[in-house]
C-alpha cells in the first residue's frame, strides 16, 4: 500500500514537473499586453488575430501545413515499407538496417542539418520546398518504422499464410490483411511524424530559404528579434493541433479494437 502511494506521488510530481512550463506560458497567449509578463493586465484575442492577419505568420503556418503533410505522407509510405522489409529478420543484416533507419532519432540535429545542407546544395535542392520536405521526411521515417514494426509484431503470420493458401497474391494479402491489421501503427506513426515536422526548427534553419519559413522557425526568429505574446499564441495552436491528432489516432485505435472484439470468434 505504501509503495503504491509513493508511486502515485512520484507520478504526480513528474506530471507537474513536465506540465509546469506549458501551463506557465500558455495563458500569456490571451494577454492584452505586448510583453510576456504576469500578472495579466487584461485578456484579449489580439495575438490570435495577428496570427491570422499578419502575412509573415500566415505564410509560416501555411508552409508548416504543406511541408508537414507532405513529409508525413512520404514518411508513412517509406516507413511502412521499411518495417515490412525488416519484419522477421528475413533480410540479411536486418539489425544493421534497423539501426540505420533509427539513426536520425539519435544523431544531433546540427550534424544532420549541416550534412543535408551540403548535399542539397550539390543536388540543387537548397532553399526549396522539396528540400525541406525531404529533410523533414528523414526525421519522421524512424517514428513510422518503430510504430509500424510494433503493430506487425502483433499480427499472427498464420492469418497471412491462410490468405495465401486460398490463392491470394502477395499484393492482395498486403492490401486486404496485413495493412488493415497494421493500420493503427501506421496512423500513430503518421501522427508522431506530423508533430515532429511541425516542431522541427534546427534542420529547417539549415535547408530552408526565406520562402520556406515554417511556424517553428518563425517562432524562433520572433524570440530572437522581439519576444512577443504572439509566440505563446502560436505555441498554443501547435499544442492543440498535436493533441487533436493524438486524440484522433487514439479514437481510431479504440474503435478498431472494439470492432475486433465484436467479431465472432
Amino acid at each position: 500500500m505504501g509503495m503504491r502511494i509513493a508511486q502515485a506521488i512520484f507520478g504526480a510530481a513528474m506530471a507537474v514537473f513536465l506540465m509546469a512550463p506549458i501551463v506557465a506560458i500558455l495563458p500569456l497567449a490571451f494577454t492584452s499586453s505586448t510583453f510576456l509578463t504576469y500578472p495579466i493586465p487584461d485578456y484579449s484575442l489580439r495575438w490570435f488575430d495577428q496570427l491570422a492577419t499578419d502575412p509573415t505568420w500566415r505564410r509560416s503556418i501555411g508552409n508548416s501545413l504543406i511541408i508537414g503533410s507532405s513529409a508525413t505522407f512520404l514518411s508513412m509510405v517509406l516507413g511502412t515499407l521499411a518495417a515490412l522489409g525488416l519484419r522477421g529478420n528475413a533480410l540479411p543484416f536486418a539489425g544493421a538496417f534497423r539501426t540505420l533507419f533509427l539513426l536520425p532519432m539519435v544523431v544531433p540535429a546540427v550534424v544532420l542539418g549541416i550534412g543535408m545542407q551540403i548535399l542539397f546544395v550539390r543536388l540543387g535542392l537548397a532553399s526549396s520546398y522539396l528540400g525541406v520536405i525531404l529533410a523533414h521526411t528523414v526525421l519522421c521515417v524512424p517514428f513510422v518504422v518503430v510504430s509500424v514494426s510494433a503493430s506487425l509484431l502483433g499480427i499472427n503470420p498464420s492469418v497471412e499464410r491462410a490468405a495465401m493458401s486460398l490463392g491470394a497474391t502477395p499484393w492482395r494479402v498486403f492490401r486486404r490483411v496485413t495493412l488493415p491489421l497494421a493500420l493503427p501503427g501506421v496512423i500513430s506513426g503518421g501522427v508522431f511524424a506530423f508533430a515532429t515536422s511541425l516542431d522541427e526548427v534546427v534542420i529547417t534553419l539549415f535547408v530552408a530559404g526565406p520562402n520556406q519559413r515554417t511556424l517553428a522557425r518563425q517562432m524562433f526568429a520572433s524570440i530572437r528579434e522581439n519576444i512577443s505574446p504572439a509566440v505563446a499564441a502560436a505555441a498554443l495552436l501547435l499544442i492543440l493541433s498535436t493533441l487533436v491528432l493524438v486524440g484522433a489516432a487514439a479514437l481510431l485505435r479504440w474503435r478498431r479494437e472494439q470492432k475486433e472484439k465484436g467479431k465472432p470468434g
